[in-house]
């Protein structure tokens, strides 16, 4: 890829107002650089319901990260509703229910006021430093890889992501599995909230 000179929207503030704007902005550059593929991070399905409408699952690999079963209490099987997942998935988006790249035992530890493992602490700080959805962008491009869901490794990826419920960070990823992470390249943030 040459040199690129982009433009970037910053939110004022993150959150779920920012969702359709977020995914107009992965349109035009997925379309702008010939990306097909293009991760979502949705929890309930509202973001993939509307990701959907906008990339055509017949020319776009859509994949859609949600929460893995239980991963908001022993009680809660799962935050997106099998019938709402159903539909999708008979639309063409593909999906990853299951242990995020940076999350899991660790983060169940620290949960449990255990002590902080190096990945947990990772990821806090990226969401720290950058932002919740751009920590969700980097963890989402590791997962569809160990998770299968993207052809080959070296195509680059849209990330879409965002602070709580909705979308609200846009970036352009080389992806890599969770196996060689140093390897994910973080190529340009095009949308993040302040």
């Amino acid at each position: 890829m040459a040199d690129l000179n982009l433009e970037v929207m910053y939110f004022e503030k993150g959150g779920l107002q920012n969702t359709d704007k977020a995914l107009e902005i992965a349109k035009k550059y997925a379309d702008q650089f010939g990306i097909k593929d293009v991760v979502i991070a949705s929890t309930t399905g509202t973001t993939a319901e509307k990701a959907a409408e906008i990339f055509n699952p017949k020319e776009y690999n859509v994949m859609v990260v949600t929460h893995a079963y239980y991963f908001v209490n022993s009680t809660t099987r799962q935050e997106f509703l099998e019938e709402k997942l159903n539909s999708l998935k008979e639309l063409g988006l593909k999906f990853h229910i299951g242990t995020h790249s940076m999350s899991g035992i660790e983060r169940g530890l620290r949960l449990k006021k255990e002590a902080w493992q190096f990945v947990d602490l990772f990821a806090k700080m990226l969401g720290y430093h950058f932002s919740p959805g751009v920590k969700v962008c980097m963890e989402i491009s590791a997962t569809i890889c160990d998770a299968g869901l993207i052809p080959d490794l070296e195509r680059d990826v849209i990330a879409v992501a965002g602070t709580g419920r909705g979308a609200d960070t846009v970036c352009l990823i080389k992806p890599a599995p969770t196996s060689n992470f140093k390897n994910l390249r973080v190529k340009a943030i095009l949308a993040k909230p302040l």
